[in-house]
C-alpha cells in the first residue's frame, strides 16, 4: 500500500517530506548507495526482469491516486488533448498509459535509465499502445530537440535530484534551466514532491514561474498540528527576457 492508498510502497528514502527521515546530501555524509545513478538502473533492470516474469508492472509513485489528481486538474482545465505532455523521470510508464486511457495523444516519456525506458516500451507494448515516444533523456542536460511542452509532469524525480549527494543544490538549479528550456511559455508544470514543502516549492521555481494553483492532498495529523504528506502544486511559465530573443 503506498501513501495514498495505491500503488507498492515507494523506497523507504522517498516515504516522508519531512527531511529528517532523509539522508544529507552533503559531501561528507555517507548516503546509501541507494541515490546513485547506477543503483536506479539497477532498480529498473529488476524490475524490468520481474514484469517479464511475473507482469509485474512495478511502482507507482506516490500511488495510483496522484495520478488520477493530474489527470482531473488537466480534464477542468480542458487541457486538450492533443497537446504535447512530457513525463520527467517517466520510470515504468504507467503514468503514460493512464494519459493515453484519458484521451491525450501526443506524450513523450523520458528517463535517463535506459532499463527504466526499456521497461516503459515493454509495458506499453503488451498495453498496445506504440503512439507514445519514449527517450533516453538526461533531463538536466536534455537535448535541444526536447522542447514545446504544454503540460511537464513530475511526480518523485525533483525529490531524487535534491537527494543526490553530488552537488545537490547545483542540480536543482540545473533542472529549473532545464525546465524553462522545455516549457513553452504560458506552459504548465505539474510536480508531486514528499520532500519539499509547498512554501519551498514556491522558492526553488520562482524564477520564471508562478503558481497557478495547489492540488489537494492526503492529511495528517500529530500532537495537535496537521500537515500535508506531499505538495502536489502547478506552475505556469512566465515569458522571460530569453523567451522574448528566442
Amino acid at each position: 500500500m503506498g501513501p495514498e492508498g495505491g500503488g507498492r510502497r515507494r523506497p523507504v528514502w522517498l516515504k516522508r517530506r519531512d527531511r529528517k527521515h532523509f539522508p544529507s546530501t552533503s559531501r561528507d555524509a555517507s548516503p546509501p548507495e541507494a541515490l546513485g545513478e547506477s543503483v536506479w538502473d539497477a532498480v529498473y533492470e529488476r524490475e524490468l526482469r520481474t514484469f517479464q516474469e511475473y507482469g509485474d508492472t512495478g511502482e507507482i509513485w506516490f500511488g495510483e491516486e496522484s495520478m488520477n489528481r493530474l489527470i482531473r486538474w488537466m480534464q477542468k482545465h480542458k487541457i486538450p488533448l492533443d497537446a504535447s505532455v512530457l513525463d520527467i523521470g517517466t520510470g515504468n510508464g504507467v503514468f503514460l498509459v493512464e494519459l493515453v486511457k484519458h484521451g491525450f495523444s501526443n506524450i513523450t516519456g523520458i528517463d535517463y535509465s535506459p532499463s527504466a525506458i526499456k521497461l516503459s516500451a515493454s509495458i506499453l507494448e503488451k498495453e498496445g499502445l506504440s503512439n507514445i515516444n519514449l527517450k533516453v533523456e538526461d533531463f538536466l542536460s536534455p537535448s535541444t530537440k526536447l522542447s514545446g511542452f504544454h503540460v511537464c509532469v513530475d511526480k518523485g524525480t525533483y525529490d531524487a535530484i535534491s537527494l543526490n549527494p553530488d552537488n545537490a543544490v547545483e542540480k536543482r538549479k540545473q533542472y529549473v534551466m532545464s525546465l524553462s528550456r522545455v516549457l513553452e511559455v504560458k506552459g504548465f508544470f505539474l510536480i508531486t514532491s514528499c520532500n519539499w514543502t509547498k512554501a519551498e516549492l514556491l522558492d526553488a521555481f520562482s524564477e520564471g514561474f508562478e503558481l497557478f494553483e495547489e492540488l489537494p492532498t492526503p492529511k495528517f495529523s500529530f500532537g495537535g498540528r496537521s500537515g500535508n504528506t506531499v505538495a502536489a502544486l502547478v506552475f505556469q511559465k512566465r515569458e522571460t527576457s530569453l523567451d522574448k530573443i528566442s
